[in-house]
């Protein structure tokens, strides 16, 4: 078998300019047979897990790195024999490979268990491991099959691709549905897309292209002298019988990177409220024997974002948005209601698109689709893109309240503490009744003390009286 009969396939960019994603798992193994649209592995990237499909058919010659490895986009991850060599190279190639650790681990994939909680942080399990990338790599594949991004892929070629014609108005995009569904998973509109494929076919690298930043040119780095190590310096080391390391990576690190940012750019208010939520709790109760909400998610959580929509209704100034280079707010007539989740792998904070035009039916279904997601870790990165507002409900492990810090670009989010009975003074008389304690921050740079203060007091106001949702939406 000749060399011209490997694909490479990379590690593609699966979302905003990302530089790394960690193997997750390998669905196939040295030797499997695989098809165009298959898919072969789950990687993890600092937005979340995504399946990769394979652009073409052939058998599996090599995996490039075992699972628990973070690789750069752009990498070749695995080889893949195709075309008349491929059948007779799945044998040897079995055997070429068989004791490599990539091979060893995709023998037996071990399934790893998932327990996501609605709200918070998660513990990761799995561990980075780096192998040292292969000098060696086959041609690349043709444009109309690759997963590269548009602008890798470019250079492969030594030049880019030449500009396409739009697709003509009102027509379905023409696309495969391997393509389809990684511009569904990506938050791509495809009659937004410019296909480049033959006959005005929309491919995996214009799905790409339309998420994907400019290129920037490359800039020599420059480099400094490296100072002498200290003969006295000793390396770093701890007790491992008393003290556990968690490398921060993927979600994780992305949380990090992102509630740092945003802590220290946006001047960050928080007001609380304490509001006796009894009716709410009772309409809950009405609604789960509602033929109407069979088969869907009716909690709290459910008429806490209600009235935090309705809240928003009547003070729209709070759904904004800081443009830090024109220096100007931007008012947002939409609402993207953001709704806190934590997973294995860490917190993500996918939301629920155009939440304002939502009956409430329709918004229990959207929440039940969104929690049942986030638990079995799929969230898409365009789940967790464009939000305005979010909701992080810390009541839920039993915490009364909190100053939860905003989600990056969004201008408010509202921690929902826990509901209990509390002695309340109610019609006069001191009653236990159900209470609960609501914090709001938000973005003081676009949301004065007044404007917080209004929103906040509507949320209660609607919570303490439901009836409000019918007077006041």
């Amino acid at each position: 078998m000749t060399d011209s009969s490997v694909r490479e396939f990379k590690m593609p960019d699966v979302g905003e300019g990302l530089t790394e994603a960690e193997i997750l798992k390998w669905y196939v193994k040295p030797g499997d047979t695989v098809t165009d649209g298959q898919v072969v592995c789950e990687v993890e990237t600092a937005k979340a897990a995504v399946e990769l499909p394979i652009p073409y058919d052939g058998v599996v010659r090599e995996l490039r790195f075992p699972e628990g490895t973070t690789v750069d986009v752009g990498t070749s991850i695995i080889a893949v024999a195709v075309g008349d060599g491929a059948a007779a190279a799945a044998e040897p190639v079995q055997e070429a490979v068989a004791d490599t650790p990539a091979a060893a681990e995709a023998e037996e994939p071990k399934p790893e268990g998932r327990q996501p909680v609605l709200v918070g942080y998660g513990v990761s399990t799995s561990s980075t491991r780096r192998r040292p990338r292969k000098g060696v790599e086959a041609p690349a594949a043709a444009p109309e099959a690759s997963a590269a991004p548009a602008a890798i892929q470019a250079e492969m070629n030594g030049h880019g691709p030449a500009a396409p014609a739009a697709p003509p108005a009102g027509e379905r995009p023409l696309a495969k549905p391997p393509v389809r569904k990684l511009a569904k998973d990506l938050g791509v509109d495809l009659a937004s897309v410019v296909p480049s494929g033959p006959d005005g076919i929309i491919t995996r690298e214009d799905v790409h292209a339309a998420v994907a930043p400019a290129a920037e040119p490359e800039t020599a780095p420059t480099t400094a002298p490296t100072p002498a190590a200290s003969p006295t310096a000793t390396p770093a080391s701890y007790d491992t019988a008393r003290e556990t390391r968690i490398p921060v990576k993927g979600v994780r690190k992305a949380t990090a990177a992102a509630m740092v940012g945003s802590a220290f750019t946006a001047p960050h208010v928080t007001e609380f409220v304490t509001v006796d939520v009894t009716r709410t709790m009772k309409l809950v109760e009405e609604l789960k024997q509602d033929k109407e909400y069979t088969g869907l998610r009716v909690n709290p959580l459910l008429l806490i974002a209600k009235a935090l929509l309705v809240a928003i209704k009547r003070n729209p100034d709070v759904n904004a948005s800081w443009d830090e280079a024109a220096q100007e707010i931007v008012v947002k007539h939409y609402v993207n209601l953001g709704i806190a989740a934590a997973t294995p792998r860490g917190l993500i904070v996918p939301n629920i698109k155009d939440a304002h035009a939502q009956t409430l039916p329709q918004l229990a279904g959207a929440l039940g689709e969104l929690v049942s997601t986030a638990r079995e870790g799929r969230t898409s990165p365009g789940a967790m893109q464009g939000g305005t507002v979010t909701i992080t409900n810390v009541g839920v492990f039993g915490v009364d309240t909190g100053t939860p810090i905003l989600n990056p670009g969004e201008s408010a989010i509202l921690a929902v503490g826990a509901i209990k009975l509390q002695p309340w003074v109610h019609k006069g008389k001191v009653k236990p009744r159900q209470v609960t304690t609501l914090a709001l921050s938000f973005d003081h740079r676009l949301v004065d003390g007044e404007l917080g203060s209004k929103v906040l007091a509507d949320v209660a106001a609607v919570l303490e009286q439901p009836k409000r949702l019918i007077s006041w939406a």
